[in-house]
């Protein structure tokens, strides 16, 4: 689900319990990406427009590796029936 979450970067992240660096990502990651990648696909005839799906590609990669912070209640709650 999280891997879903990451066609928006920053909102697996933030899913998984890791709240700033989804909100990092979002919104300081992902402009300063766009930026990087406008400029770079000004001055390599156009090849720079690749460095943005490479980002979002390490987004969705980074958040299915990282644990998750959200986890199962810590009291045992016993077998139910």
């Amino acid at each position: 689900m999280a891997v879903l979450l990451s066609i928006v970067p920053g909102l697996g992240h933030i899913y998984k319990g890791h709240k700033f660096l989804g909100l990092l990502i979002l919104f300081v990651g992902t402009p300063m990406a766009i930026g990087i990648a406008a400029l770079t696909f000004t001055f390599t005839a156009g090849f720079g427009g690749l460095l943005l799906p490479l980002w979002w590609f390490g987004v969705m990669f980074h958040v299915y590796g990282i644990e998750d912070r959200v986890g199962p209640p810590s009291e045992d709650e016993g077998e139910q029936y």
